[in-house]
């Protein structure tokens, strides 16, 4: 029996992030740690090269599939946490958005990776490109938005890892800097293909399109 007390769109609705938001992020981190268990228990590492080799025919496949490889667990964990939380803030946005703005860090800059990287022979894996991404997408949104919800997120997204992601364009051996910085790139184009346009009226009376 129904109880009388809750109306139906109580008892149905349920706040964005224990439903939606959650399932979303716990797929993929799921499908990075089920990927890297695999690969360390049963293939002996060997899809770790299979990411992103830069100007390599064989290599280009592995833009798509660089961000759920990772180089051992140790790798895997310091990205989750930062998967996670700058996740849950860009799906904030919207589901739709978030797979828009995702897809596009993920191909375009797993696309500059193979096309610029210095150095042919490395291998390059791992979130983090889409973790710069998302983070260029929140704070490059705030400013061609300018409005009160970007604007929080883009401050808490900058609280948390505003200097981690300084610190992560700087070369390093055996970090895909390269990675890095296109991935945040490829989030500030997220962001400007993503963001909403007015219309606004001219000087001559034509219609201007801008931003936020």
């Amino acid at each position: 029996m129904t109880d009388p007390s809750t109306t139906p769109s109580e008892s149905t609705q349920r706040p964005f992030w224990l439903t939606t938001g959650v399932a979303v992020i716990a797929i993929a981190l799921g499908a990075m740690w089920l990927i890297e268990i695999i690969d360390t228990v049963a293939l002996d590492d060997r899809l770790e090269q299979q990411g992103i080799q830069p100007r390599s025919i064989d290599g280009l496949d592995g833009v798509l599939w660089a961000p759920f490889l990772h180089g051992g667990f140790a790798h895997l964990i310091s990205n989750t946490i930062p998967f996670v939380l700058l996740s849950g803030l860009a799906l904030a946005r919207g589901i739709g958005r978030y797979f828009s703005a995702s897809a596009i860090i993920i191909v375009l800059g797993g696309l500059l990776v193979w096309l610029l990287a210095i150095g042919g022979n490395e291998v390059h894996i791992g979130a983090s490109g889409w973790i710069f991404g998302l983070f260029g997408y929140l704070v490059a949104t705030a400013w061609y938005e300018r409005r009160p919800m970007s604007i929080l997120l883009a401050v808490v997204a900058v609280i948390l890892y505003g200097s981690t992601i300084l610190f992560g364009f700087l070369p390093r051996p055996g970090l895909s800097w390269e990675g890095h910085l296109f991935g945040f790139i490829a989030g500030i184009a997220a962001a400007r293909l993503l963001s909403p346009r007015k219309t606004v009226t001219g000087e001559l009376g034509g219609p201007i399109e801008m931003s936020g």
